[in-house]
């Protein structure tokens, strides 16, 4: 889906996010890879706030989302940090880059938005195609509990400036999340709503370990969110380090 709506309103509902301190820790996971520098692959961009982030830290970063709204203001925001980035409007199962890249990160439970098992190993084998051989992979995942316990049924609201959401879930039961997102954002006329409806899938450790091993990744490490620690029964969001083998 484009996200054409939460587009608009993404910066405003994810003030909370730390983008910058978010970025020295994948730097960092980078970095324990064996990956300082070179050329980075951003996927599932979004609005451009890490990728802005990456390219002040001195990677060659390559932007890749399926929404091209969320990279029309990726694209104004990389213009207006005076930072150079290659945008690209694809799907992360049918990553198609013109070259090879030395590490990819993907961030903020993108990965969760693949439903499909079968799509998530195509989207895990599409970045193994074009990472060099001893390139480096770090993602994060929403946990199953997380999905099953904080998400659930629950809904909750978001306000800030001319923008107000409310965010409804409903468990579809084996780890799958149906969200509906009503926003509403202020006009000249008044409030204008919008409704963006999509899905997450939460994946078990296991699942996505053989999907990195038949990706012909070689599994680094997994954190609890933010940290250097292991994950813990009840962790939201853990990430993974991955090296691709040879």
């Amino acid at each position: 889906m484009a996200y054409a709506a939460f587009a608009q309103v993404y910066d405003s509902l994810t003030q909370n996010v730390e983008y910058e301190k978010r970025a020295e820790y994948l730097c960092s996971l980078l970095s324990f890879g064996g990956v300082s520098g070179g050329i980075l692959l951003d996927l599932a961009c979004g609005t451009g706030s890490l990728s802005v982030e990456f390219c002040r830290r001195g990677f060659e970063v390559i932007g890749v989302d399926s929404s091209p709204d969320m990279l029309s203001i990726a694209r104004n925001k990389l213009c207006d940090h005076e930072c150079g980035a290659l945008l690209l409007c694809q799907d992360m199962a049918e990553l198609d880059l013109y070259g090879t890249v030395n590490c990819a990160v993907c961030a903020l439970d993108s990965l969760n938005h693949i439903t499909d098992e079968k799509k998530l190993r195509r989207a895990f084998e599409r970045v193994s195609l074009f990472l060099e051989p001893g390139g480096v992979f770090v993602f994060d995942m929403n946990t199953l509990h997380k999905h099953e316990s904080v998400l659930a049924d629950n809904a909750f609201v978001y306000e800030a400036d001319g923008v107000f959401c409310a965010w409804r879930n409903a468990y579809a039961g084996r780890g799958r999340v149906d969200i509906c997102l009503d926003i509403f954002m202020c006009g000249r006329g008044g409030y204008e709503r919008f409704t963006e409806e999509f899905s997450e899938q939460a994946y078990s450790e296991e699942f996505i370990k053989d999907c990195l091993c038949g990706a012909g990744f070689e599994l680094l490490a997994v954190y609890d969110d933010m940290t250097l620690a292991g994950p813990r029964p009840d962790s939201e969001r853990i990430y993974y380090t991955a090296k691709k083998s040879g």
